[in-house]
């Protein structure tokens, strides 16, 4: 399978050379150039298979030509052997027709974990055959960075570099960036927003002497490799719904567009899904944009939902060439004026084509705690708030199709807001517990680009 761009001007790739590369030469992001559809007999045949052996079926075409079968198969035992749970994303029904999809039973208690472990054995793989050492450059919003320290840490072909916004993720995402002791993990808090973070990193990838120099790539969400392995458990938990014979819909707290773009290439490849619910904090440029038609900055607000504090949100573009016929010209416009004049105008067809795919809703602070609140008391469940914001949203949505929400955190990621709904901390699980004794080693780097590419200069060269 070749992987192209989504401005159209940069040469199409195999699996691995685009997993590596991250973002294409010409700034876009790549995707499939086709599809592949699997038949209602595929896709029920994975009713009651290990969770391995269903990211093998769906995953193989998309890697064909850069892993064989036996090592693609090794590499995602491996991978998944790191969530904590034997069901990896196991259901829980909170009503009779609304269940949680619980995403975060990996090491770094978040759904991010499904895509970074599978990319961090990917990758180690992919240059050891070819001896490169590589420069992970990351912008996260919290989950990301954790994520990627975790898969990456101690790799010997690989230095980490995670770009955060000082002050604006929570204390438990902060020291999972911070505390781990491998040499060439490095967390570096920059004094401004996620979207000055993800901003500086794009501007990275433009300058190509400093790409080449640091030999730089990025597994953000931008990298297909992520987006792909995302796509497997929406087919793992439709099926054990009753797909492909019953439609289910989905609702998915987002602020990248990652996950919720993963629900639609899965139902590109033929999962019967019904609805596709985005739903957003206070920070709603997703909702307001196929409300109203009109994708604009608004600045970025701190909520109890920070994974979710994004105005920019990167797989957007992916959508947007769905939706504008693939016409790589098209978006690459339509991010100019973005960058010159902070956002642009959805054409008509191409905001209906969005509309055909997606429905969206927003959740107030007031409205997540409450759903916080709800939760605990209507199931015993107790939810982080970004699933509380997916679980507000799911509900003008429910009705005699199953809604599955994504439970995208474990709710000690976020204690502070879950004790403000609830009057009390969630524990962090045993093999965490002394995460807040752990000493932490971070380096504040100002929010400008070239002091950030100073610092990264200087620790590769370290490393």
């Amino acid at each position: 399978m070749r992987y192209v761009s989504t401005r159209g001007r940069a040469p199409a790739l195999g699996f691995a050379d685009a997993m590596l590369t991250g973002l294409a030469r010409d700034g876009g992001l790549y995707v499939p150039e086709a599809l592949p559809r699997m038949s209602k007999d595929e896709i029920a045949a994975l009713a009651g298979l290990p969770y391995e052996e269903a990211a093998f079926r769906i995953m193989r075409p998309f890697v064909e030509g850069s892993f064989d079968d036996a090592e693609f198969r090794a590499l995602i035992d491996r991978a998944y052997a790191q969530i904590g749970h034997a069901a990896r994303a196991p259901l829980v029904q909170l009503a009779p027709d609304h269940f949680l999809l619980e995403l975060f039973h990996g090491p770094t208690l978040a759904f991010k974990d499904f895509a970074m472990q599978l990319i961090g054995q990917l990758f180690q793989a992919a240059l050891e055959r070819s001896g490169q050492r590589i420069t992970i450059v990351g912008a996260t919003s919290g989950d990301t960075g954790s994520a990627a320290i975790e898969a990456f840490r101690g790799l010997p072909n690989v230095d980490v570099m995670i770009l955060y916004p000082h002050g604006r993720v929570s204390e438990v995402q902060r020291r999972q960036m911070t505390t781990p002791t491998e040499a060439n993990v490095h967390a570096l808090a920059v004094d401004g927003t996620f979207d000055d973070c993800q901003a500086a990193l794009k501007e990275m990838f433009a300058d190509e002497a400093f790409r080449d120099e640091i030999g730089l790539t990025a597994v953000n969400s931008i990298n297909w490799g992520r987006v792909l392995a995302q796509v497997v458990y929406f087919f793992t938990s439709a099926v054990a719904l009753g797909a492909p014979h019953r439609p289910v819909s989905f609702t998915v707290p987002t602020g990248n567009f990652g996950d919720i773009y993963a629900g639609a290439i899965a139902r590109d490849m033929g999962l019967p899904i019904e609805r596709l619910v985005v739903a957003t904090n206070r920070n709603d440029i997703l909702h307001r944009t196929l409300t109203e038609g009109d994708y604009r900055k608004e600045g970025v607000a701190p909520t109890i939902s920070p994974s979710m504090d994004i105005q920019v949100s990167s797989n957007f573009e992916r959508a947007l060439w769905d939706a504008y016929g693939r016409d790589g010209a098209a978006v690459a416009q339509l991010m100019e004026e973005l960058k010159g004049q902070g956002g642009f105008a959805v054409s008509q067809g191409a905001i209906g084509a969005l509309r055909d795919r997606f429905v969206s809703g927003r959740a107030s602070e007031e409205e997540t705690l409450e759903a916080i609140r709800r939760t605990h008391a209507e199931t015993g469940e107790v939810i982080c708030p970004h699933t509380a914001v997916g679980v507000h949203v799911a509900q003008p949505f429910l009705g005699p199709v199953p809604m599955v929400t994504l439970a995208t955190a474990h709710p000690a990621k976020f204690p502070d807001a879950v004790e403000q709904a609830m009057g009390q901390r969630p524990p962090l699980p045993l093999r965490m517990a002394d995460l807040y004794d752990r000493p932490e080693r971070v380096t504040r780097v100002a929010g400008d680009l070239e002091a950030l590419k100073s610092a990264i200069r200087e620790k590769t060269a370290a490393a």
